[in-house]
Order: C-alpha cells, then structure tokens, then sequence
C-alpha cells in the first residue's frame, strides 16, 4: 500500500531515501544479518523491515534510528541538524545583530 507521504515528496529526497535504504540492507548483508534477525533486533515485524531497506517515508523515525544503532552505525541523528553546524542559521541571528549597542543611562551616582 502506498502512502500520501510519498505522492508529496520531492523526487531528490524520494531518491534518498532510496539509497538509504539500499544502503541499510548492504550493511545488513555485509553483517551476514538476515531480514528476520534484523526485524527482531530492530522490534519490527519482517514486512516492516523490508520497508525500511526500500527507503518508505511512512517507517517512523524511532525504527531508522534503531536499525543504524543495531547495525553499529552509530547516532548520526544526533549530529543531523546540530544548530552548530546550521549554517543558514547562523547567518540569519547574525544579520539579526544590531549594528550598535548602545547603554541604558541608569540613575546617576
């Protein structure tokens, strides 16, 4: 069954989701790990899995983020949109500076 999610996406991240998922099922087969195992590892049923391999944007993010964490790929979800490394952002709260700063006169002394 095919889901609305899919009908919106944009045809680059439809594509990779596709390599991810392609990707998740050569580190599965790299790891001698079949579908089953991956499945119970991860707490997903087989169908579900094999969803997750072809890259389905309707997976949650939660099964995603397992299957790397189960295939030793670490957390790269953490890193993913770090406010560190926004660049769009960094450059939107400097425009957003003022251009002097002026004191408050307080009470005089």
């Amino acid at each position: 069954m095919r889901s609305a999610v899919q009908d919106i996406l944009p045809a680059p991240v439809r594509r990779s989701l596709a390599k991810f998922g392609a990707d998740l099922k050569l580190a599965r087969q790299k790891r001698r790990l079949t579908v089953a195992m991956m499945a119970e590892r991860v707490g997903v049923t087989k169908v579900t899995y094999l969803r997750v391999e072809k890259g389905d944007p309707s997976v949650s993010f939660g099964t995603y983020a397992m299957t790397l964490f189960v295939l030793g790929l670490g957390m790269p979800f953490a890193e993913l949109a770090d406010r560190r490394q926004d660049e769009v952002g960094l450059l939107l709260d400097e425009q957003r500076l003022p251009r002097t700063v002026r004191l408050k006169r307080g009470p005089a002394r």
